[in-house]
């Protein structure tokens, strides 16, 4: 045991300067021959050492992708494209903090990889998902050879990186093989979200990491010291990060990294601006979607003319008409594209589209394209006509505002996206459910309803082409697995016009349960955070209606158990929102931001009519000026201290 050890820690030692500082000291015959030492070793003992390299080698297909939950929510980025933008996002950062300073680094263009470690063991590998929960890819990560699998660090954190594959080495890959690979995300992202770790192997990718997303019992200060953290314990990570005191010199590091991306081997579409410190951050906090103290710039997305050849007509889940332009295929942004989107008839007007023309089309982080507009018409271009009736069921169209609209509910999209929806990770995230499936249980069994899919019959779904055991039997289990389901989820699934995630997650916490929810009134509904009267009433309009609330009693027959948040909160800042403005003297802002959520309240970031307290430190401006105006609680951190003791 003594001599694997020796063995897996030179090992490791070698691929560390191989593979993250691109610095090998060793050939390729020495390595080999120590690894195949070690190989011999193993199989006499029958022992694997935790962090053997011999476990990076691609195993066995896995059956499914299992669901993990992230210790820490992984958010997306804001984007700019514009100098403009970046000015206003300066000058929201500035409003809250007052000392500003930027870090900027490449964006890597492939797939989101979030690491977890304990006792200084590597644990496990997910993609982002939704943000909240991933999906466990540590037997295909296993095969990637730039991270470590044990770290200095003991205790339990999450380190977040871009699973990337190099452009020499899709290229060398596409030389080697019939099934051409045309992008590099695309790639990474098969190569990862592919269910036989061999295909990650040979296909060769690697991670770049930039963040850590969650560490126990440690606090950095800015992002400069995270990155070293992650140096310091083997993590691959570009050099390229430029600090800058203003957004003149964040916009300067741009324009450097829009030059050298050129000549970057890894495939790049931005570059990432973030507040440098961490406290700072804190204070900031983030939208539903966004972290406020960071912002992607992206690129000029890529254009191409090609022609428009026909326009079809999607229908979504609310009945609304889409259309869709098809394309003569042509090649954009490494992809071959041969659909685009419109918004409406009057845009498709707008943008003078007619079959048989050249249309200008745009691709940026979209998976379907968008015509921008005409650039030639020849004389046998004919134009689009205004449908009347729905493509797909021939009930007669309504139009309302710019859109047009199907009303028959049981029209065979509308269903499809019904159910798909309702399936989707943010609502009952049922596993393996998709569009395809919702079609085949609409036209084969009249499936239109969500409580339909709490009482399918195992032996119909047997006598359905491509249902075999397996596949049957591993639907019915995500079905029965998805009954106890977050109240945030439940609504969202509910499919309510015009409430999304953030409006669902609001509801959620603001009504104690879905009895309350449903019994909800107009000026209920709009005493809610960022609920205005149109979305209000549509929930109105939602449990009025007769079937809905059926439907619904049915799922709790079929016995779906919806999860509360826990509402009550204790101790004295119990459920006050309070606000932090000045500089204290004998507390930092992001340690007394923690005490008073330690006591129940929730911290703001700038006063409003929701505001209940307000703690002023020196110097406090135009924050305690609109609060004294606002007749809100006012302390200061005397008060503070007496208020955390007591």
């Amino acid at each position: 045991m003594d001599k694997m050890r020796e063995l897996v820690d030179i090992l490791n030692k070698y691929a560390h300067e191989y593979y993250v500082l691109d610095n090998p000291t060793v050939s390729d015959k020495e390595y080999d021959a120590l690894y195949d030492q070690l190989v011999k070793l193993e199989k006499q003992t029958g022992e694997v050492l935790f962090d053997s390299p011999t476990k990076r080698v691609g195993g066995e297909p896995i059956s499914a992708f299992k669901k993990h939950t992230h210790i820490e929510r992984l958010y997306s980025l804001d984007k700019a494209t514009e100098y403009e933008q970046l000015v206003a996002f300066d000058k929201r950062i500035r409003k809250e903090v007052e000392k500003v300073e930027y870090t900027v680094e490449y964006k890597f263009d492939g797939l989101t990889i979030c690491l977890t470690y304990d006792n200084g063991q590597f644990v496990r590998a997910t993609t982002r998902g939704n943000g909240t929960v991933g999906e466990d890819v540590t037997a295909q990560v296993l095969t990637i050879k730039s991270f470590p699998l044990s770290v200095g660090f003991k205790g339990k954190m999450e380190v977040q990186g871009e699973a990337v594959i190099r452009l020499s080495v899709l290229e060398k890959y596409n030389q080697t093989t019939t099934e051409q690979l045309k992008n590099a995300r695309n790639a990474v992202a098969g190569a990862i979200r592919n269910l036989d770790p061999k295909i990650t192997e040979k296909r060769h990718p690697e991670i770049m990491f930039y963040n850590v997303n969650y560490i126990e019992g440690k606090e950095f200060s800015s992002q400069e010291e995270s990155v070293e953290f992650l140096k310091d314990n083997g993590f691959k990570v570009h050099p390229f990060l430029r600090v800058c005191t203003d957004i003149e010199g964040v916009m300067s590091a741009i324009k450097e990294v829009e030059i050298s991306r050129k000549t970057l081997d890894i495939l790049t579409d931005g570059a990432v601006v973030k507040l440098n410190d961490i406290s700072s951050r804190k204070i900031l906090g983030a939208t539903d979607k966004f972290p406020r103290w960071a912002i992607a710039f992206k690129f000029e997305a890529e254009e191409v003319t090609t022609i428009l050849t026909d326009v079809i007509w999607q229908v979504g889940r609310t009945g609304k008409l889409t259309p869709l332009g098809l394309l003569e295929p042509t090649e954009l942004a490494g992809a071959t594209v041969k659909k685009a989107t419109l918004n409406n008839f009057g845009d498709l007007q707008r943008k003078g589209v007619m079959k048989g023309a050249r249309v200008l089309v745009r691709r940026s982080n979209e998976v379907i394209p968008e015509i921008l507009g005409t650039t030639e018409i020849y004389p046998t271009c004919t134009e689009i006509e205004k449908p009347t009736v729905c493509p797909y069921c021939g009930y007669h169209l309504q139009e309302i505002g710019a859109n047009l609209f199907c009303p028959n509910e049981q029209c065979r999209p509308r269903v499809i996206a019904k159910l798909t929806n309702f399936a989707c990770k943010n609502g009952f995230n049922i596993d393996g459910f998709s569009e395809m499936t919702a079609g085949v249980l609409f036209d084969e069994f009249n499936v239109n309803s969500f409580s339909q899919l709490f009482n399918l019959d195992r032996e119909k779904l047997l006598s359905l082409e491509g249902f075999k055991d397996a596949k049957t039997d591993n639907l019915l289990n995500a079905i029965e697995d998805s009954k106890n389901i977050d109240f945030e989820n439940f609504i969202y699934a509910l499919g309510i016009e015009n409430v999304g995630r953030k409006t669902a997650r609001d509801l959620s916490k603001n009504f104690a349960d879905f009895e309350k929810l449903k019994n909800a009134t107009l000026d209920d509904l709009i005493k809610v955070t960022d609920v205005g009267e149109v979305v209000s009433d549509c929930i109105v309009k939602y449990f009025q209606d007769v079937q809905n609330i059926a439907d619904i009693e049915k799922l709790f027959e079929y016995g779906v158990k919806i999860k509360y948040p826990t509402q009550e909160k204790t101790g004295v800042f119990a459920n006050e929102k309070v606000v932090l403005t000045g500089t204290l003297a004998q507390f930092k802002r992001d340690e007394a931001s923690k005490i008073i959520e330690s006591l129940g309240g929730e911290i703001m970031s700038s006063v409003s009519k929701n505001t209940t307290l307000v703690l002023a430190g020196e110097n406090a401006g135009s924050k305690l000026d609109k609060a004294k105006k606002l007749g809100i609680k006012i302390i200061d951190e005397q008060m503070f201290k007496m208020l955390v003791k007591s």
